[in-house]
């Protein structure tokens, strides 16, 4: 039976737990995300169909 390496399981812990502090950190700055970025640009694009539509 194999051996358990914890330490390579702590390290991605470590990981993980530093990322979700940076998006935080930068949520907070008002920055962002990519993903915010994303989520906010189809709605711009939803508005101006609409206007192209009414023309």
């Amino acid at each position: 039976m194999a051996k358990t390496n914890y330490t390579f399981e702590k390290r991605q812990k470590e990981i993980a737990k530093k990322k979700k502090k940076k998006e935080k950190r930068l949520r907070k700055m008002g920055k962002g995300t990519e993903e915010d970025q994303v989520e906010l640009n189809p709605l711009v694009e939803d508005k101006n169909t609409s206007i192209d539509n009414s023309e």
